[in-house]
């Protein structure tokens, strides 16, 4: 093989390349840019939501403790005097089973694992999914 084709079919690779960052880049931004709004309606209902079930948990824990009849029946007894507290408590533990916090924050997710994968390759994003390339490190003296 000659020089300048040598040197022709590295610049053919490279604009491949090229492309193919190209591409990813587009499509890893138009996926964490849908999940945007999908994102900002969550997190609007679940705060408005978690809010609601946390000063209804809150203020029937007030009422649960000070009740002077709490300490004399069993445990269970006394969950059934409150049943304003145990439903707002019971709600709460299933909108966290549920997975409220992870619908709120998806997006961040989603980068962060991408990130994660990326750094093997010298390469990050940011948080609207646009690729930073990294310097190649120099090999370390003890690698070889």
């Amino acid at each position: 093989m000659f020089y300048g084709q040598e040197q022709f079919l590295v610049n053919q690779d490279l604009t491949f390349n090229k492309k193919n960052l190209k591409s990813f880049e587009r499509r890893l931004t138009e996926v964490i840019s849908s999940l945007q709004p999908a994102t900002l309606r969550w997190r609007y209902f679940f705060s408005v939501l978690l809010c609601f079930v946390s000063m209804c948990t809150a203020i029937g824990a007030w009422y649960w403790l000070t009740d002077p009849n709490t300490s004399a029946v069993p445990f269970t007894q006394s969950l059934w005097n409150h049943p304003f507290f145990t439903l707002a408590s019971f709600l709460l533990v299933i909108l966290f089973m549920v997975g409220i916090h992870r619908r709120v924050i998806a997006p961040s997710i989603i980068t962060q694992r991408v990130r994660n994968v990326l750094g093997d390759f010298n390469m990050s994003c940011d948080d609207t999914g646009k690729l930073i390339l990294k310097p190649t490190r120099p090999p370390h003296l003890h690698e070889s």
